[in-house]
């Protein structure tokens, strides 16, 4: 074996990468396809994207983007009809965003990221409801902050409060991030929620980060961007998107962040030291799905994921050990709590944790699941619905059989 493969030592990593862990829903959605890739029957429910085709009009811009040998750079924040295309798409949430407000990025996660270099001195501190998104507490790390967990109360069904928000605020506070519809929760706020946690942040001059990119997988109820609620909250948000949930486009990797002008113009500076600009053809592309009329698609794919969703909770309201004690009216997740299995045991392996009941939920039922630890909420288990119907209603049905044909430990 190369001494490259084994010996690091003479390289010192800085403390930010030194102990940074690799996303854990990626490294269980890689082991997970590493196993369906030799042959085992493994259903995997850890996936953070639909299992669509990407929309035509995309496919059908980016061939044109090649044809026309449109891939040089671009311009820092991204090509100026796409930011126009982007505004509008945004404004249909009753924003007022225009052209200079955006800046295109490779992908929501970059735009995060570079969201918290620009706004992050040493030792600021986010407030980050919990349970969260894996990312969000390192991104707040690498930039410098102090990532801080909100956590909400009993059957509050997994969404902070005004008073618990207001609790974790300190002088060193400069940042409130939300995330609408909430991964791995599957929670939506309502309108009245967001502008109570909104005051909340106004009160305390909070910068608010609103990461939005499920906004149009919304099932039962009304869908509310943070910078539409008035009271000057756009003048104080930063919102963040793109095209890879609605659009079936997760691996284009195209995002944004829309924001006041000035904090616009001090991302694009960012990304143009960074990474110059994002993918042309993946930004004609982006365009394409954006100006093209898909709302009957697109209506009809959220109809399907919505009946996936109500079968799902049908399912797991029936298994054994597993309760839901949140309404999931978003995204793609069910997030259940399995600590009503602790203490059973699969074989002679006992279940002392939401980690062991993944872990041998795979190994007995051939079932991939994200265990919620990383998510800051140690009991549960995130469940993706995208899978094609078929398959999910396999996978089910081995759940309920694995938590049924659960024992007792002696």
């Amino acid at each position: 074996m190369s001494a490259l493969t084994t010996d690091t030592s003479a390289i010192r990593l800085a403390e930010r990468a030194a102990h940074l862990p690799p996303s854990a829903t990626a490294a269980l959605d890689a082991h997970a396809k590493q196993l369906i890739a030799s042959g085992v029957d493994v259903i995997n429910l850890t996936s953070g994207e639909p299992a669509f085709s990407t929309v035509e009009p995309a496919a059908r811009a980016a061939v044109a983007a090649v044809e026309e040998d449109f891939t040089r750079y671009t311009p820092a924040a991204g090509i100026p009809e796409l930011r126009v295309a982007v505004s509008a798409y945004l404004n249909r949430h009753g924003t007022h965003y225009d052209a200079e407000n955006v800046v295109v990025t490779a992908g929501a996660k970059q735009a995060l990221h570079y969201a918290f270099t620009v706004l992050l001195e040493p030792g600021d501190e986010v407030l980050i409801p919990a349970p969260y998104w894996v990312s969000y507490p390192h991104m707040v790390s690498l930039a410098g902050g102090v990532p801080v967990e909100v956590h909400p109360g009993p059957d509050s069904g997994l969404k902070i409060t005004p008073d618990r928000l207001r609790a974790a605020i300190t002088p060193r506070t400069r940042v409130l991030l939300l995330n609408n519809p909430a991964n791995p929760s599957g929670v939506v706020y309502t309108s009245d929620e967001l502008a109570a946690l909104v005051d909340v942040a106004v009160e305390s001059n909070l910068t608010i980060i609103s990461d939005e990119i499920c906004d149009h997988w919304v099932y039962e109820t009304e869908y509310t961007s943070v910078a539409a609620l008035g009271r000057g909250v756009a003048a104080r948000t930063l919102t963040i998107g793109g095209v890879s949930k609605t659009f079936a486009m997760t691996g284009w990797r195209i995002g944004w962040v829309s924001a006041p002008a000035p904090v616009a113009a001090a991302i694009s500076a960012v990304q143009s030291h960074t990474a110059s600009a994002p993918s042309s053809v993946s930004q004609r592309a982006a365009l394409g799905a954006l100006t093209a009329d898909l709302s009957g698609e697109l209506e009809k794919r959220r109809a399907e994921l919505d009946d996936r969703r109500r079968t799902t909770i049908q399912a797991l309201d029936a298994a054994p050990g597993i309760a839901l004690d949140t309404d999931p009216r978003g995204a793609f997740f069910v997030f259940a709590d399995v600590s009503g299995t602790y203490g059973m045991r699969a074989g002679d392996r006992t279940i002392n944790s939401a980690a062991d009941f993944a872990a041998l939920l795979l190994s007995e039922a051939n079932v991939a699941v994200v265990p919620g630890a990383d998510f800051a909420a140690p009991d549960h288990v995130r469940i993706s619905y995208t899978v094609p119907s078929d398959r999910l209603a396999e996978a089910l049905d081995r759940i309920a059989a694995f938590a049924t044909g659960l024992t007792p430990a002696p």
